[in-house]
């Protein structure tokens, strides 16, 4: 009988639980309502339900919390839950932990009656209903996409970065995800060996300041190829950040994919690094190419440690400003040119790129046990050990700093973040 049938919901909002209660009621349902989380997850444990409805976003605590507990300790009860704020990580997290159904807000009476009388009329462990992995894709199709966005402003960028980048990365298959990586690591790698080439002997001719420029100037090719070419660059994807602050994807996943990408980039790096040195590239101009790029390598390994992250944080600042610039675009030809001169800038001020050192150092590690090592000196530090500790830490340190907070996080805060509502009345306290 549905009168024998007990629902709870748990939402701060009144106005949801009013309209629940209403809804259910009519229906021959026993409805009960708790307007926080401590009170729904005491109701759920002290009394028995056959089903719960669960705002995700309660003002004490978690809601997928009470998820957790109840699916734990309440086996027979069907978990639904219920949100304004509908994202992938927080289905995907739902489905994992054997929610029954997730409804976003607004939803109509129909809406909510079907996914309970759905919920109800399966087994009691019979897991996620396919509903959430429906909705899983359609938060994916559905979210903004580039070509969306006309005239792409700075605050079209930020949602789009927050909410169809990030996630598109965040859900990208993990071969796909590491392959890509790789071919980053090797493109930023082509860039840093022109530079190499094109600076060896220019400062003889041009002097130091247009040595730089040059130099930088080479050294863009990299990101152009990442961007224009497709891969997946670690520093770049310090982006995701906003996506973890718009709640489309949770902390975990990202520093899950961060990490994967880092690795991937080191992989493809060295390996280039690697086959350029097996190629002899480095003999070019009698050895003083790879002369150079002994020197450049051994220069990174003896930065202190705050000059080699403050360095980072500069770096990563330009280079992801380089990438939101590349999403404004709307052609290749203006996603180049909005790419070249952050680019060119971050290398002529000589910052420090983690992807970029994992190319270098490398090279300059190869060349250390060749004839161009004979007329260097103070190579001491020239090691794997303190290429790791010495300069690929802080370096990405540094490069995490100023991709995640400089530009992530404060483009999200100025463009995508919806300030709280005030909820007291003109007469209230202050």
């Amino acid at each position: 009988m549905l009168a024998s049938k007990r629902i709870l919901i748990v939402d701060d909002e009144p106005t949801v639980r009013d309209s629940c209660q209403r809804i259910f009621s009519q229906r021959g349902y026993e409805v009960e309502t708790a307007p926080a989380g401590k009170e729904g997850l005491n109701r759920t444990r002290s009394g028995y339900f056959d089903c719960v409805l669960i705002d995700l976003k309660l003002p004490d605590m978690d809601g997928m919390e009470i998820v957790r507990v109840a699916r734990a300790s309440r086996r027979h009860m069907a978990v639904l839950i219920i949100t304004g704020y509908g994202a992938v990580e927080s289905a995907a997290e739902a489905a994992r932990l054997g929610a029954s159904d997730y409804v976003c807000k607004p939803f109509t009476p129909e809406e909510i009656v079907k996914a309970v009388e759905s919920a109800l009329a399966r087994p009691p462990h019979a897991g996620p209903s396919e509903g959430i992995d429906r909705l899983t894709e359609h938060l994916k199709e559905t979210a903004p996409k580039p070509e969306h966005y006309e005239h792409r402003t700075p605050q079209a960028v930020a949602q789009m970065v927050s909410r169809a980048v990030s996630v598109k990365k965040a859900t990208a298959s993990l071969a796909s995800t590491l392959i890509l990586g790789i071919l980053a690591g090797a493109y930023i790698g082509f860039g840093a060996a022109l530079a190499t080439l094109v600076g060896h002997d220019a400062a003889s001719k041009v002097g130091v300041g247009i040595t730089q420029l040059l130099v930088g100037s080479a050294f863009s090719l990299g990101l152009i190829l990442v961007v224009i070419a497709g891969a997946e660059l670690f520093t770049g994807n310090n982006l995701m950040i906003s996506g973890v602050l718009d709640r489309q994807l949770g902390p975990v996943r990202m520093l899950n994919r961060w990490a994967l990408v880092y690795l991937a980039n080191f992989v493809g790096s060295v390996l280039l690094a690697y086959v350029l040195f097996q190629a002899g590239t480095w003999k070019m101009a009698d050895g003083a190419v790879g002369a150079k790029a002994l020197a450049i390598a051994n220069a990174k390994v003896n930065l202190s440690f705050s000059e080699a992250f403050f360095r980072g944080i500069a770096c990563n600042w330009l280079v992801c400003l380089a990438v939101w610039m590349a999403f404004s675009a709307k052609d290749i030809a203006g996603k180049v040119l909005v790419i070249f001169f952050p680019i060119m800038a971050f290398v002529a001020l000589g910052f420090e790129h983690c992807i970029a050192n994992m190319y270098f150092v490398p090279m300059g590690l190869f060349l250390k046990s060749t004839a161009v090592a004979a007329s260097a000196t103070n190579l001491g530090s020239l090691t794997w050990e303190g290429f790791l500790a010495r300069n690929l830490l802080p370096v990405t340190l540094g490069n995490i700093v100023g991709g995640a907070v400089f530009v992530g996080s404060l483009y999200w805060w100025a463009y995508v973040r919806k300030p709280a509502q005030k909820t007291q009345s003109a007469g209230g306290k202050p």
